[in-house]
């Protein structure tokens, strides 16, 4: 099998990795962000009014405030932000611009994540974790889950730093290429 084989399978896991972390990071923000009365996703359950977003941030804010970590004051301000964080990150995830930098970041929140719902399952907690929006139980496989999606965040930011070397490897030797025939 050749390098290139080999560098356009690479090249093709890393799109699969970033999408899939963009997905995850989409479904975070949607369960955070959507309405609590719709019993079924259907179209008009994608409606979401002021009322309904408003709602939907104090029952996450509630199950932030579970977790025991956060002062008072800053429950309510993380959890009106990280739905539109995920959101966001998950968007810019799709167009894979600046890879290597969305990785980082990407990384570094599920690494907070997973780092949460260790100690919160450490220490027994009865919570839903809200990960993904309301009536997820805090269990072993959650646990199991958010260290699968650290690994994968930390797969795709390093996929993404050997794809920036190979590129610009490659354009510099296309450089001197050029450079030497002409």
């Amino acid at each position: 099998m050749s390098s290139s084989t080999n560098w356009s399978k690479g090249r093709i896991l890393l799109l699969i990795g970033r999408l899939a972390l963009a997905a995850i990071f989409l479904a975070a923000a949607y369960g955070k962000l959507s309405p609590l009365t719709a019993k079924q996703w259907t179209l008009s359950s994608l409606k979401v009014t002021p009322a309904s977003l408003e709602l939907s941030m104090m029952f996450f804010a509630m199950q932030l405030s579970s977790y025991q970590m956060l002062p008072a004051w800053a429950v309510s301000p993380i959890a009106h932000s990280l739905p539109w964080v995920e959101l966001s990150l998950g968007i810019l995830l799709l167009t894979g611009l600046g890879l290597r930098y969305l990785g980082i970041i990407a990384t570094l929140l599920l690494a907070l994540f997973w780092a949460v719902i260790i100690r919160s399952y450490a220490l027994h907690l009865g919570i839903n974790c809200g990960c993904f929006g309301p009536n997820e139980k805090l269990t072993g496989w959650r646990v199991l889950e958010d260290g699968g999606f650290f690994a994968l965040g930390l797969a795709v930011t390093i996929g993404a730093f050997f794809y920036h070397r190979r590129h610009r490897v490659d354009a510099s030797a296309f450089a001197q290429t050029e450079v030497s025939s002409s």
